[in-house]
Parts: structure tokens; sequence; C-alpha cells
């Protein structure tokens, strides 16, 4: 008997690619804006600079949210692990915005 690999294994997999890929993205973009921001108005540093070192980290995070993707127990964390980051940076993006 021939045994497949179900198709429900198959969707996971494949909702954890799109997670790291689309979510991981997401999640470096808004790090990228929120931490430029903070680097502006916290520490002062000229915007280009700021912008700079915002996105090298960009890189690493980017990667961190692969890594969680495919460790997470579960697909519903592993989404959940990117979505609440987004949005918490997010607020913050847009609190940083107006200053």
């Amino acid at each position: 008997m021939k045994q497949g690999i179900s198709a429900g294994y198959r969707v996971a997999v494949a909702s954890r690619a799109l997670a790291a890929i689309v979510g991981g993205y997401a999640l470096a973009a808004v790090a990228t804006g929120c931490l430029s921001l903070a680097l502006v108005h916290g520490a002062g540093l000229p915007r280009a600079e700021a912008v700079l070192t915002a996105t090298l980290l960009s890189f690493l995070w980017y990667g961190v949210a692969v890594v969680w993707v495919f460790a997470a127990d579960s697909v519903w964390r592993a989404w959940l692990g990117l979505l609440v980051p987004c949005a918490l940076l997010g607020l913050g993006w847009l609190t940083m915005r107006g200053m």
C-alpha cells in the first residue's frame, strides 16, 4: 500500500511558507519604519543614517520571522506570532509619524 502526504499537511506547509514570505516581509517593513522613526526622534540620528541602520536590521527581522514561522508549534501560532508584532509596531509607527 502506498502512503502519501495528506492534503492537510500540504496546506499547513503552504500556509507556513506564505506566512514566512508575506508575514516576514510585512514584519521587516513595519519594524524598519518604526525603528527609523525611533532613531530619528529618540536618538537624534540624521534621517539618512536612521533609515540605513533600520534597513540593515530589517534583514535580521526577516530572518527571525522565517525561523519563528517554521519553529512554531502550530500554523495558527505562527501567523499570530507575526500579526501581533506587526500590529504593535504599526501602532508605534503611526504614533511616531505625527511627531
